[in-house]
């Protein structure tokens, strides 16, 4: 399975929504780096299920496990090893899926892929729970990266096409769920103080390294930077983001481009946006198929699904961006200060 992510810094991720536990294996991650625990679990809950009435019912405590890398509380040299117990399974809810696939899950590619072995409780190692080790490792790369002043910080910015107050788009997830549906939205990420000059062409872009971590959401449908597909409908003269200098440093005028050309940073903040669909596990009844009898079937999902995942991903976009910035820094030699 493409599990692992990263040149530098590898990133890999294991377990089942419903296994006994899930985890993540991170090499390549600097030695001296003092891990604050305290920020780590404010990370993890910001993503951890079954938090506010928009959530599935869910509930995780989601508090890694650290088995190797760290040796009195500093990041050793040696691979990072963290796990997380699941505790609160239902996988009951689960049955049948294997011949009858739920619509806009992995269920049927993956029956076709790995056979009727391939694990379907919760959505098995296709389940938005793979992210929580993903912010394991999101959350031990922003901590290194503030040492070395660069932030990064998401938010929603659009829930079931409203963009205005929190109080509405609580109200559309709300309707929402009340219909038995679900609703997706969209969030931009930020990262500032990123340095100049780090990156690729081609293949191996800024872009490309952050688009590849962040499509390791369940759930993402596309990712922009800068002003995205806006670009398209205008003139050079209006999208161009002329240069100046400020107290002794090129930047630029404006952001455009979102902080990359070329598939190199520009020192310019880094901007991006990426869409997530509604939640495919909804209570209406949809239309499937009965893989064994070849007959078109019926589908009324069972089980405890969020109406809205999106304000649940904004600290998954965070670590997506933070581990792909890191590796990159990593790659090109970038000095980065541990203390």
């Amino acid at each position: 399975m493409g599990s692992i992510y990263g040149n530098k810094l590898k990133v890999s991720i294991f377990g089942q929504s419903h296994a006994a536990g899930i985890g993540v294996v991170i090499d390549g991650f600097p030695s001296g780096v003092k891990v604050d625990f305290d920020a780590l679990t404010e990370f993890m809950e910001r993503r951890a299920p079954g938090r506010n009435a928009q959530s599935t019912p869910r509930r995780e405590a989601d508090a890694p496990e650290f088995i190797s890398g760290l040796s009195d509380g500093y990041t050793c040299g040696a691979p990072i090893a963290a796990i997380i117990r699941n505790t609160n399974t239902r996988s009951g809810d689960y049955n049948g899926f294997s011949d009858i696939p739920r619509p806009s899950h992995a269920d049927y590619p993956a029956l076709v892929k790995y056979g009727p072995h391939n694990d379907f409780s919760g959505g098995g190692h296709f389940s938005g729970r793979l992210t929580a080790p993903l912010c394991i490792a999101g959350a031990l790369s922003i901590g290194l990266l503030k040492k070395n002043g660069i932030n990064i910080s998401a938010r929603v910015i659009e829930i079931g096409g409203v963009t205005t107050s929190e109080e509405d788009m609580t109200a559309v997830i709300d309707a929402a769920r009340a219909e038995g549906d679900s609703v997706g939205g969209v969030v931009e990420c930020v990262a500032e103080g990123f340095p100049c000059g780090i990156g690729d062409p081609m293949f191996a872009g800024l872009e490309n390294r952050i688009a590849s971590a962040v499509f390791g959401i369940p759930a993402v449908r596309g990712i922009e930077f800068g002003l995205g597909f806006e670009a398209a409908r205008l003139r050079g003269s209006e999208h161009n983001d002329a240069y100046t200098v400020e107290d002794g440093v090129i930047r630029t005028k404006t952001n455009n481009h979102g902080g990359i050309i070329g598939g190199i940073s520009t020192g310019m903040p880094i901007v991006f946006r990426v869409p997530f669909k509604p939640t495919p596990s909804i209570a209406k009844e949809q239309d499937s198929v009965s893989v064994s009898s070849m007959e078109d079937r019926k589908i009324a999902i069972k089980g405890r699904h969020d109406p809205c995942i999106v304000r649940r991903a904004v600290p998954c976009v965070e670590a997506a961006c933070a581990i792909a910035l890191l590796d990159a820094l990593l790659e090109d030699g970038y000095d980065l200060k541990t203390e």
